[in-house]
């Protein structure tokens, strides 16, 4: 137990955060928030299990983590080809790193992933799998964050006695682009902050950090 705790410490502490600021943040207060909203309108409140599948719940939850899966995707893709001198985030951009390797050239296929040892088309989605994932995981949040956006400002449609829209015309409205422009920026944002403040600071022992005493031209970790 002690092993498997070391070895998977970052990825257990991350979904304890990640379950903790859900179901005791945003479910709680968004469940007291979204009744109080619905007893103003003379509405009968909700319950949990109500609230949990419906429009308010979804859209806000889709909504940011639909920015997060774009910033991931992008970010990923673009640090390919392109390079921030000092950066620990970036490849250095005067040598080849390894990560450029190309793995049909390894001499340990062995021990490699079975889409490696595979080889052909396989091995050609393998190895761009990472920002694969945070696409399709984007798209899947965008597509709901438009159905579920949609049926809550249906539901402020209705209260104040206005006719619904479609899931189409929500998409053209700047109600949903303004919701997911300010996530987005503010991802974009934070990327940004992180690539260009590793430039100059220092976290010791942090693997997204340069070491303490690299000078700032050094690039990478």
């Amino acid at each position: 137990m002690k092993r498997f705790l070391k070895d998977n410490g970052l990825s257990l502490a991350l979904f304890l955060l990640f379950a903790a600021t859900l179901a005791a943040g945003q479910v709680l207060t968004g469940y007291r928030e979204s009744n109080k909203d619905k007893v103003r309108h003379g509405e009968s409140a909700e319950s949990m299990g109500e609230y949990l599948t419906g429009s308010h719940f979804l859209e806000a939850t889709s909504e940011n983590w639909e920015s997060e899966f774009l910033q991931m995707a992008v970010y990923v893709f673009v640090t390919v080809f392109l390079f921030q001198k000092g950066s620990s985030e970036s490849k250095d951009p005067d040598r080849v790193e390894e990560v450029d390797r190309d793995p049909r050239l390894s001499k340990h296929k062995a021990n490699a992933p079975w889409p490696v040892r595979q080889g052909g088309w396989i091995l050609k989605v393998y190895e761009h799998s990472l920002t694969l994932a945070f696409v399709v995981l984007f798209l899947f949040c965008f597509a709901l964050h438009a159905v579920s956006g949609c049926a809550n400002y249906n539901e402020e449609l209705r209260q104040h006695g206005e006719p619904e829209m479609r899931v189409a015309e929500y998409l053209r409205s700047s109600r949903f682009w303004f919701e997911s422009f300010q996530n987005w920026q503010s991802e974009f944002l934070a990327i940004l902050s992180m690539v260009c403040l590793s430039i100059y600071l220092r976290q010791r022992g942090s693997p997204e950090s340069k070491p303490v005493d690299a000078p700032h031209s050094d690039t990478g970790e």
